[in-house]
């Protein structure tokens, strides 16, 4: 292992060859391969077990606070979750080889899209070793070849984990090189990892805002991802009042370390009288720190003074801004200013506001009358997912098997020539 580059391109290598034969792949077999490696992760949960306590000694020792050695334990219901997890996906339709489109053209020629799968996918996370399944999982039945480089806290977990996909693919008769788990710590690994577009040809990173940046910068690959989740919930003068509570709690209280929780809440002026003193106390029963404009300051008492900082901030814990606006108008030009381009929601009665914000508001995921807390790949019947796109080329909001596939045209004729 001490020649990083030698090594990554020798699983570059093996994925460009693997991704061959994982592209002409049935579904039947890759869902046995699915299957199989459920199978394989349920008999080998002695060997995980034993795996992810090492990983958590090592934590320990290393000082990762309470929330990390959370994400990095494996227990017998996170590892029967894995293996649900991978026959869930084994159920969902195959998105590779689908046909759509398909039209003639004057010349008498038939013109369509074919879906196809990206080739290699490399994808870098960080310490919850589940993802190892959920990655793989979603690679395979899409038709790719994958390299998982995970967090070097799971090193043990994952490596152990591989072992099971390993065997669920030998098992279905596909290449084992399908994935492949990165077995360095070294952080090397990923600097060549993401400047080999000879073996890869999308990154997929999944982690805190400095690791994204890090690879979004010196990536000579294509990166599908997103930086922040500065996600907004607009309560709007014609919401329903009980169904704007109840939304905007949860949008921030259900989860507080995720991307898609509420970080500004927008509230129209011409209910906020109606609306935040509910709210914000239902907010500070829960422990919520509320920073809020002038006129939320005059409304609730206790609100700390909102600074242009906060409007920009994904706070990733119990902290919300609250800003009172005039209409619908300032509500999407504060979002236009502020918002990560993740998810946006309104809560309104008024078909034809709705419509407007559906239309006008920017971002990879757009509500009306729902939590942004839905905004995940499961809750989209994708299954399961990679992680969140922002970006607007290729895929855009959760990324699931259609995201994991491109499309080609296709054209069938019948001896025709160009005249």
């Amino acid at each position: 292992m001490s020649d990083v580059t030698e090594y990554m391109a020798r699983l570059g290598q093996q994925a460009r060859q693997a991704s061959r034969a994982m592209s002409r792949a049935d579904t039947n077999v890759k869902n046995a391969a699915l299957e199989a490696i459920a199978a394989a992760l349920e008999a080998n949960e002695p060997a995980l077990l034993a795996a992810n306590a090492d990983d958590m000694a090592a934590g320990r020792e290393n000082g990762l606070d309470a929330a990390l050695l959370d994400r990095l334990e494996l227990n017998s219901e996170r590892i029967a979750g894995m293996a649900e997890g991978l026959r869930q996906i084994a159920a969902l339709a195959d998105p590779v080889g689908e046909i759509s489109g398909m039209a003639y053209r004057p010349s008498g020629i038939q013109i369509g899209k074919m879906r196809v799968p990206l080739g290699v996918v490399g994808i870098i996370y960080e310490s919850r070793p589940n993802v190892t399944a959920d990655a793989a999982a979603l690679a395979l039945k899409s038709g790719n070849a994958a390299i998982l480089r995970g967090g070097k806290e799971a090193l043990h977990s994952n490596q152990a984990i591989a072992r099971s996909i390993h065997a669920g693919l030998e098992q279905a008769g596909l290449p084992v090189d399908a994935v492949q788990v990165v077995a360095t710590t070294d952080r090397a690994a990923v600097g060549r990892l993401i400047t080999m577009p000879e073996y890869v040809d999308v990154i997929i990173p999944r982690g805190g805002k400095g690791l994204i940046e890090r690879i979004s910068a010196d990536a000579r690959v294509p990166v599908i991802k997103h930086l922040d989740g500065i996600c907004h919930v607009y309560i709007d003068a014609d919401a329903d009042r009980q169904k704007a509570i109840r939304i905007a709690f949860n949008a921030k209280t259900h989860r507080y370390g995720v991307c898609n929780a509420m970080e500004t809440l927008l509230v129209a002026e011409a209910v906020a009288a109606q609306v935040l003193p509910e709210l914000c106390g239902m907010y500070k029963e829960k422990g919520v720190e509320l920073r809020g404009c002038e006129i939320t300051r005059r409304l609730v008492d206790g609100v700390v003074a909102a600074t242009e900082e906060d409007w920009a901030t994904e706070y990733l814990a119990p902290v919300l801004s609250i800003r009172v606006v005039e209409g619908v108008d300032e509500a999407m030009d504060h979002i236009e200013t502020y918002s990560s381009r993740h998810t946006e929601s309104i809560v309104t009665e008024n078909y034809t506001t709705a419509r407007r914000f559906l239309r006008e508001v920017d971002s990879s995921s757009v509500m009306v009358n729902a939590s942004t807390r839905f905004a995940d790949g499961f809750e989209y019947g994708l299954g399961a997912e990679i992680g969140i796109s922002t970006d607007k080329f290729h895929a855009r909001g959760p990324v699931g098997l259609e995201g994991l596939t491109s499309q080609k045209y296709v054209v069938l004729g019948d001896g025709q020539i160009r005249q």
